[in-house]
C-alpha cells in the first residue's frame, strides 16, 4: 500500500495532477467566425451545392508498381523513386501515420500536428469494433525524448481519430496546445496550458508564426441520443506555419471548397502543403463524406489553388482506420492514377509512416 501511494503522489506530480487548466483565446481584426443563428453552432465558410472541378467516374483504383502489397490494396509500402523537391526552406516532415505529424522547423520549434498513438479514446474504441470497424496498427509514436522537445500541439477538430486525451497526458503539459475555438473543455485538467484560436487568428512561439486557417468539416464527439449531443460546439481548423520567409500548411479533415483560394490569396503561395486524399467514401452517404473530405483529385487541385511547391498527401495507410476508404490504400492508388490523368503540375512527395523528409 505504502508503494502504491508513493507511486500515485509521484504520478501526481509529473502530471501536475488536478491542476487546472490555462485556457486562452485569441482574436484579430481580421479573425474569421461563421455561426449557424438558429442553434449558435459553428459551421462552414462556404455552405450548400459543391462544384467539383474534377471526378473520377470509373477504373479509378487500378494497381501501381510502386506501391507493393501483401494483399490486394493492404498492408503496402510506397517504394517508387522520387525526386526531393529543390526546396530551402528549412522545415522536416515525418509522418506518424493518419493525420499525425512531427514537424522541425527552420529555426529548430518542434511541432506535433493531430498526434493520436493507437485507438481512439475508450470506450469509443471498443463501440467502433463492436459496430464493424477495425482496431489499426499503432503509428510511428515519437520517443520519450522527442515528446521532451515538443514546442506547440496543433489540433485541428475533436473527431476521435484526431484527438485522443490519453495521448495528451503522455505528451504533458510542458508544450503549448492550440486548438480550435471552443476546443478546450475536451481536454483532461492537468495544468495544460492551451489556446483557442478562430480562423485567420495568428499567434507566436518565438519567431515562429502560426495561424489558424480555414478548413470544410465539421466536429462532434459525444451523442446521447435525446439528452445531449455537440455537433458544432466546437470550430475546426487548418494550420499554416511561417517562419524565415518559409510556410507549411496543414490542411486538417476539409473538404474542398473555396477557402484554399482564399487562403493562398491572404497568405501567398505555400512552400510545403500537407493535404488530406483519403476517408470520402461510403457506399450509402457517399455526397456527404465527399463534402467534407478531399477526394484525391480534389486534393490535387487544392494543391494548385494554394500553389504548393511540394504537397505530401496523408489519411491512408497501414495505420489508418480505413473510414470511408475501400481499403487501406485505395485512396493513394486512386492519387497515383489521377496525377497522370490531370496532368498535375504541383509536385508530390509520398511518405510510409514513420518516414521523413527535409525541405
Amino acid at each position: 500500500m505504502k508503494r502504491f501511494l508513493t507511486a500515485t503522489m509521484l504520478l501526481c506530480i509529473l502530471t501536475a495532477c488536478g491542476a487546472p487548466n490555462n485556457i486562452n483565446r485569441i482574436t484579430s481584426p481580421d479573425s474569421v467566425v461563421v455561426i449557424n443563428d438558429k442553434n449558435g453552432r459553428y459551421k462552414n465558410l462556404y455552405t450548400g451545392e459543391k462544384t467539383y472541378p474534377t471526378t473520377c467516374t470509373e477504373n479509378c483504383y487500378p494497381a501501381h508498381p510502386d506501391l507493393l502489397c501483401k494483399t490486394g490494396s493492404e498492408n503496402c509500402q510506397y517504394q517508387g523513386q522520387q525526386t526531393k523537391p529543390q526546396l530551402s526552406t528549412g522545415y522536416t516532415v515525418r509522418w506518424l501515420g493518419h493525420a499525425s505529424f512531427v514537424i522541425n522547423t527552420p529555426n529548430g520549434q518542434n511541432v506535433l500536428f493531430d498526434p493520436v498513438k493507437n485507438q481512439f479514446d475508450s470506450p469509443v474504441a471498443l463501440g467502433f469494433k463492436l459496430g464493424g470497424g477495425i482496431y489499426r496498427k499503432a503509428g510511428a509514436w515519437p520517443s520519450e525524448q522527442e515528446l521532451e522537445n515538443i514546442d506547440a500541439v496543433m489540433y485541428s477538430h475533436i473527431h476521435y481519430d484526431h484527438f485522443n486525451k490519453a495521448d495528451i497526458q503522455s505528451i504533458g503539459n510542458k508544450p503549448r496546445y492550440l486548438t480550435p475555438l471552443g476546443m478546450a473543455d475536451n481536454f483532461p485538467t492537468g495544468g495544460f496550458n492551451i489556446t483557442e484560436m478562430p480562423w485567420y487568428s495568428t499567434t507566436n512561439i518565438e519567431d515562429l508564426v502560426i495561424n489558424a486557417v480555414p478548413a470544410h468539416h465539421f466536429s462532434a464527439r459525444v451523442l446521447v441520443p435525446f439528452i445531449y449531443e455537440d455537433n458544432n460546439k466546437d470550430l475546426w481548423n487548418g494550420w499554416l506555419l511561417e517562419q524565415n520567409g518559409s510556410t507549411l500548411f496543414f490542411a486538417g479533415d476539409t473538404g474542398y471548397s473555396k477557402h484554399f483560394k482564399d487562403i493562398q490569396q491572404k497568405y501567398g503561395d505555400i512552400d510545403v502543403c500537407l493535404i488530406p486524399i483519403a476517408s470520402y467514401y461510403s457506399k450509402e452517404s457517399g455526397k456527404f463524406y465527399r463534402y467534407v473530405h478531399t477526394t484525391p483529385e480534389d486534393a490535387l487541385n487544392a494543391a494548385q489553388e494554394l500553389n504548393c511547391k511540394v504537397m505530401i498527401p496523408w489519411g491512408y495507410g497501414n495505420s489508418s482506420w480505413k473510414m470511408g476508404d475501400h481499403t487501406s490504400h485505395s485512396a493513394l492508388l486512386r492519387l497515383l492514377h489521377m496525377v497522370k490523368k490531370m496532368d498535375a503540375k504541383t509536385p508530390l512527395y509520398i511518405l510510409n509512416e514513420g518516414e521523413s523528409i527535409s525541405l
